[in-house]
Order: C-alpha cells, then structure tokens, then sequence
C-alpha cells in the first residue's frame, strides 16, 4: 500500500471528538485511508445530531485483513459501546470502551499493517484513575517504552516540557541531568528523521529568571552542565533562558524548539500563540502517535461550534509522512 492507513482512535466517547472528526473529513481529503476505531451506534447518533449523516459514508469493518480500505469512506472497526444518547456526562462508565479501542489499535500495529495512530482526548480522571500521568505515559508502559516526550509541534515554532502532567511540588525531584538528555536526544532524532535538519533548542529555567532564594540553584547545578555537555557533543542547545521572556517575538525566532522544566511553562504561551494549530507527538514509541491538541472539552458537546485545526494538523502530518 503506497500510503499507509493511519488508525484514529475516538477516545471519550462522549467529547467532542467525533465532531471535529467529521468536519476534518468534510474540509479536506486525504491520501491515506482512515481506520477509526469507535462504536457503530455512537457514530449514527452523533451524525444524526450534529447533521452530518448524508455527507459522510460509512462502512464497518468486520475483518481488517480480508478488506480492501476505502479512501473515501470512514473505515470503522466497531467495538461495543452502550449508550442510547449521543451525548451524556463524561463518567468511568466509558473506560472499558476506551480501553478496548486502544487494545484494539494496538494489535493492528503491532502487526506491522501501519506506524501511524491519532487518538482522541480522554478523561484522565476517569480512564487514566491516577495510574499514569496521561496518555503519553498510558502508551509508553503498554509498549515498554523507557523513554519518551511529550512534543507540542507547529511548524514555526514547537515546545517539549521535561516533565508532563506532575503536580507543580513535585517537578523539581524530576529534573536530572539524564532526563534531560534523553528528551533533548528524542527530539533531536525526531527532527532529523522526520523533518531532515538539527533543531535549534531553548532551554528554559526552572526558576523565576533562573535565579532562587535557595541554597540549591537546579540551573546552576543541573541545567547549565546539562546544555554544555549537550553542546560539546554536537546539538544546538543553548539556556536556560528565562522563561518570561523567551516567547517574545525576537526571541523565539532564534529556536525551533523551546524547553520546558513543567507542562503549563511552555504549553500556556504556544497555545497563546497558536492556539489550535499545533499538535502532540509522543517520541520515542515504536510507532507514530499524534493526538490533537485539545481535550474532551465537555462544555463544547453536541453544540458543534468546536475547531478541526488541530486534527487536520494531525491527519495531514501522518498522510505525508
């Protein structure tokens, strides 16, 4: 097959999702065919409410390896879901469905039909119950995966936070010199193998202007030996910079990544900048994970006024890579 299928996993099923799903296929075709791994009777009633089911063709998948894939259809693989609504509260009473669906998504990659998957938002209250950090880390443990980053990728400018979704008490404990090496090294060879260049990377410090009242200064101690070991073996690193100017206009055109010591240091500002137009690879898994950039987002359901930005992002980097 000369473009790969790219499987999409719905996620939440009561997000909204499958809204943007659907306006993503009305906005724009792609190469690659779609398998999208949800429930047949939750696609007929979102459809049906949001007024999508005459534009949108439909067929369901009863054996993958005996199936010719569509281009020009949804390529759905059904997996069990009761629910007579199309749109209830988000609660624990979707984890199975979930968790079925990325089983699901799972074996298909693991037998070598594709390297590329979306997956919609979760609920980490309900589906990830404190057992893991996020998806990115859900999907690490599931492939044994040691060491992977979060990356937050637009084209002109993208960010990497060191440690992802941890309480702000505990981010000073993560920050190593090792971990940063090995998210500085994922996003090096992520840039080289997909994009065909070495990234310019910012560091950020973990203190305010990297300077504390402490004994204990970690942009002294951990970051600054970091970055130059990191130099002198052929990156293009340089920091830690101070976080409440780095994201100025003449300051960011320097760098094509920037850094984060925490989630919210570097999300907050892209997202400001970009707001939709941006999406979440996880690095080091031994396929493509992409997911958009926005949650469930329940207050948005079924009123569909949601943007497709950030899935047609996602979609259209794995339909040309």
């Amino acid at each position: 097959m000369k473009n790969k299928p790219i499987i999409i996993v719905n996620g939440e099923p009561n997000s909204v999702f499958l809204e943007i799903f659907f306006k993503t296929l009305k906005y724009k075709k792609f190469k690659s065919p779609l398998i999208l791994i949800s429930s047949l009777e939750l696609l007929r009633l979102q459809m049906k409410k949001l007024k999508f089911q005459k534009d949108i063709k439909l067929i369901d998948i009863k054996n993958l390896n005996n199936y010719k894939l569509d281009n020009n259809s949804i390529n759905l693989i059904n997996i069990k879901l009761n629910q007579k609504k199309a749109f209830i509260k988000i609660s624990n009473k979707s984890k199975s469905f979930i968790k079925n669906s990325f089983n699901t998504a799972l074996t298909i990659l693991n037998q070598g039909i594709t390297d590329k998957l979306i997956n919609g938002p979760v609920s980490k209250k309900y589906f990830l119950d404190k057992k893991y950090l996020g998806i990115t880390e859900y999907l690490a443990k599931k492939c044994s995966s040691k060491k992977v980053a979060m990356l937050i990728y637009n084209k002109d400018l993208s960010v990497c936070p060191i440690t992802t979704h941890l309480p702000i008490k505990m981010v000073t404990k993560m920050i190593t010199k090792k971990i940063i090496y090995e998210k500085i090294s994922l996003l090096n060879n992520f840039y080289l193998t997909n994009l065909g260049f070495k990234p310019k990377i910012a560091v950020l410090g973990i203190n305010p202007h990297c300077e504390t009242i402490d004994n204990f200064n970690e942009d002294e101690k951990i970051l600054k030996p970091a970055i130059k070991h990191l130099n002198n073996i052929g990156y293009k690193i340089s920091g830690p910079y101070s976080a409440d100017t780095i994201f100025l206009k003449n300051n960011r055109k320097k760098f094509n990544v920037i850094v984060g010591m925490y989630h919210d240091q570097v999300l907050t500002p892209l997202k400001t900048l970009y707001e939709y137009d941006a999406i979440n690879i996880t690095l080091g898994l031994p396929f493509t994970r992409i997911s958009p950039d926005h949650g469930p987002n329940a207050e948005m359901l079924g009123k569909n006024l949601s943007n497709p930005l950030s899935l047609i992002k996602a979609i259209s980097f794995l339909d040309k890579n």
